[in-house]
């Protein structure tokens, strides 16, 4: 799009209040889906990380990679398995995903946001015992549940003028390693070190009111409406962890939680430095 110097000015003067707003805050950006498939959206979505470290935003990176998961299990020959939207790990599914999220996913991450620009460094859950689990339910095997983050690996980089990039893998104090959902962790971390924003990339654009049509997109909600939400069953499926994590969020001192279309280009950037946003935002009341 060609854009002449005036339009470029009035654009960075439209987005000071919103830079001023967030200066020294911290947000943490849940990354998967579409978004992390397409090598172009991808790009798109580092750089828009990397421009909010550079103007002082603090920006904390947790993604997922559960397509790169099952594609490289079938490669092996193991088919994946999934109870309630949870993916049955044994021990030989947590070593994959090992291996693929705090392995490949993290570290090319990390180098895509460095190509960027950016300072940036890769952590999993087990560095510093920073995820700390627990057996969430039998037949899920390896799969974890929370029982407490300790933040000080997260918020030391951040000191130290990096973007941490996490992947949610965990352990336990026996040695045991989980593989734990992205969207819980993300929140968890939240949480843990006082973000004024949580943001869910996946790939829709945000809660509609009728669920097949696009046009009663709902930019805000409270928790209350949102809880009623999924009780009438407007709210359903997959839809609903994400929802939650939100509102746990939101429930445990984060400022405002949002789910957004992660294939629409920059579309981080038009949720924090913009009025409109670019999804639906949770808000306690």
């Amino acid at each position: 799009m060609n854009m002449d110097n005036s339009t470029r000015a009035k654009i960075l003067v439209d987005a000071l209040p919103f830079l001023e707003k967030y200066y020294g805050k911290t947000v943490v950006v849940k990354y998967g889906g579409n978004a992390m498939i397409s090598d172009a959206l991808k790009e798109q979505v580092m750089e828009d990380i990397v421009l909010l470290s550079m103007v002082g935003i603090k920006v904390v990176l947790v993604h997922g990679g559960g397509p790169e998961m099952s594609d490289l299990m079938k490669r092996l020959g193991k088919e994946p398995k999934f109870v309630d939207g949870l993916r049955v790990t044994d021990s030989e599914t947590v070593e994959i995903a090992e291996m693929v999220l705090a392995g490949k996913i993290n570290k090319s991450l990390v180098n895509l946001l460095q190509m960027k620009g950016g300072k940036a460094v890769g952590l999993s859950g087990i560095d510093g015992q920073m995820i700390r689990a627990e057996f969430k339910d039998e037949q899920l095997g390896y799969v974890g549940n929370i029982t407490k983050i300790n933040a000080k690996p997260i918020t030391t980089m951040l000191e130290a003028g990096y973007i941490p990039v996490v992947s949610t893998i965990g352990c336990d104090k026996k040695g045991n390693i989980f593989n734990i959902n992205g969207d819980t962790a993300a929140g968890r971390i939240a949480s843990a070190i006082g973000a004024v924003r949580l943001i869910m990339m996946t790939d829709i654009e945000g809660i509609r009111q009728d669920r097949d049509d696009p046009n009663t997109l709902i930019r805000e909600l409270k928790i209350s409406d949102a809880e009623a939400m999924i009780e009438s069953g407007v709210i359903s499926g997959g839809m609903i962890p994400k929802v939650r994590c939100c509102i746990d969020a939101l429930n445990e001192g984060v400022k405002a939680s949002v789910i957004i279309d992660g294939r629409v280009p920059h579309a981080t950037l038009m949720e924090i430095l913009t009025n409109e946003g670019a999804g639906t935002m949770f808000k306690r009341g």
